[in-house]
């Protein structure tokens, strides 16, 4: 115990920094690799007057297990879990919202059906958290995408007229630039230099990958979750290069709720021991710590009434003794879910991603801060003439905490009064006057009918007069949008189809 709290101590010590980054990192990897193994508690049978027999506790025999294996081998590389995609590269240097500054930038990117002659029929994919480009099977990756019975001939996104486009977002894992690409600047991988990043950063990064396919204006920006974020950010950023919007199981601003989930999540994450400050790609993975981010996730995807109705109050086994490990069936459900995802997905990743919808918000005072900021990292570039460092205003930590300070969170410049923040959100989108469906789900804690009615609000408030609402009575929480083929499909199929 004394091993193991003296290498913490010497861990938070060595803190990387520039250039010895990656050799602090793998240094206080090792250590905390070390401690791991040398300070594993005594499992005692009992002492003899002992009562009862020790618990056990297959669930830390198993993380202890997993633990021993990535020490042994190599992280996982996430970058192959998908293949198949397409490479989108902008060698110019990618200035982000508050102040960060990307050399290069590159989007993995996956197409579906023909594109017409004019360029007409082009349909934008947004992704949620932690999806990949892959939408949906093709000849270069047969595998199903996450959205692939949406996606397809005769389905509700109709590839026999449209041409369909789906990117993995900056800041992700699956072959765009994330944390866990390497920094042209350095040789070295980006883990926590890597600059803060906004939902509009990715949406920017996405106009680019249309500049370069030589698409002018979309048919329609569709998405969920995170992903109707983007949609929504697309059609009130680029109002004349937006046809129609589709928004699905999303919000105009983050709500407290779901921000303090995600910040449950990157606590847990983080807590990690193995996390090293996000420089573990040298090491081992902080796998548990995303396996209980995964597992608080999980909860919020889904609803009460589809786990009573499918696993009720039952017990793997219920003629064993109950324990602390997994016991309840739900706990299993959770166990196995949040297992399959740690290995697949980068934890930093996990970071910047969830950090960027904690703090989307369309207001107009919003958007014009970060442009203002935007635009100040930008002079402050040009005046230095060097084609690009990776921030302006310093190490990735400052910018976020710049951005985090009090006076950034007054509110939305100081306005707190309920009808003044409804009028800065309809200002933040006045432009926005697409043909929109928003799509709620009553079930949905995460992201609960209330902000789909929002959207909704001031969309016609703004003057917009062709916003469809639908709410749908399904049991399947905030993941509806990927299981209820037959009612959101149809709701999508109708508004992109109808003329």
């Amino acid at each position: 115990m004394l091993r193991t709290l003296a290498s913490r101590r010497l861990a938070s010590k060595v803190r990387p920094a520039s250039s010895t980054a990656a050799e602090a990192a793998a240094a206080t990897g090792t250590l905390l690799q070390r401690s791991l193994s040398t300070s594993r508690p005594v499992r005692s049978g009992g002492s003899s007057s002992s009562s009862n027999p020790p618990m056990s506790f297959p669930c830390i025999d198993k993380l202890e297990t997993r633990q021993r294996d990535l020490s042994n081998g190599p992280e996982p590389l996430y970058e192959k879990v998908v293949t198949g995609y397409n490479l989108f590269r902008h060698a110019q240097p990618f200035v982000c919202d508050h102040g960060g500054v990307l050399s290069q930038i590159q989007l993995a990117y996956e197409t579906w059906g023909r594109l017409n002659k004019d360029r007409s029929n082009v349909i934008l994919i947004h992704t949620g958290l932690s999806a990949s480009s892959h939408a949906h099977s093709h000849e270069r990756n047969t595998r199903a995408g996450w959205w692939e019975a949406f996606i397809g001939s005769g389905k509700a996104i109709d590839t026999d007229k449209f041409f369909v486009v789906c990117t993995n977002v900056l800041g992700g894992c699956y072959g765009s630039t994330g944390p866990g690409s390497v920094d042209p600047l350095t040789g070295q991988r980006y883990a926590t230099t890597f600059p803060v990043l906004t939902v509009n950063d990715m949406v920017r990064a996405q106009f680019l990958l249309l500049d370069h396919l030589g698409v002018d204006r979309l048919y329609a920006s569709v998405g969920s979750s995170m992903g109707g974020m983007q949609s929504l950010c697309a059609a009130a950023l680029f109002p004349q290069r937006v046809g129609r919007l589709v928004s699905i199981s999303a919000c105009a601003r983050s709500h407290p709720y779901s921000i303090a989930l995600r910040f449950a999540q990157r606590q847990a994450l983080m807590s990690d021991p193995n996390f090293n400050r996000g420089f573990y790609y040298d090491g081992v993975m902080p796998h548990v710590g995303m396996k209980l981010a995964r597992a608080i996730a999980t909860v919020t995807y889904r609803s009460g009434p589809e786990w009573e109705l499918r696993f009720g109050r039952r017990r793997r086994a219920a003629d064993q003794p109950p324990m602390f490990c997994a016991d309840f069936l739900i706990e299993t459900y959770l166990d196995h879910q949040s297992e399959g995802f740690c290995l697949q997905y980068d934890a930093n990743s996990l970071l910047y991603v969830s950090k960027a919808m904690d703090m989307f918000d369309i207001s107009r005072s919003v958007t014009e801060r970060l442009r203002a900021q935007r635009e100040e990292a930008e002079r402050g570039l040009a005046a230095k003439g060097s084609g690009g460092g990776r921030t302006v205003c310093g190490a990735a930590s400052v910018c976020l905490s710049e951005a985090e300070s009090p006076e950034s969170h007054v509110g939305h410049s100081g306005v707190e009064t309920g009808d003044e923040i409804m009028a800065d959100l309809i200002a933040g989108v006045k432009d926005a006057m697409q043909p929109t469906l928003v799509l709620g789900v009553q079930s949905d804690i995460l992201f609960p009918v209330k902000q789909q009615k929002e959207i909704a609000d001031i969309l016609r408030r703004a003057g917009n007069t062709n916003v469809t609402y639908y709410e749908l009575d399904a049991m399947y929480g905030h993941d509806t949008f990927l299981i209820d083929k037959v009612n959101v499909g149809a709701a999508i199929k109708g508004h992109l189809e109808n003329v």
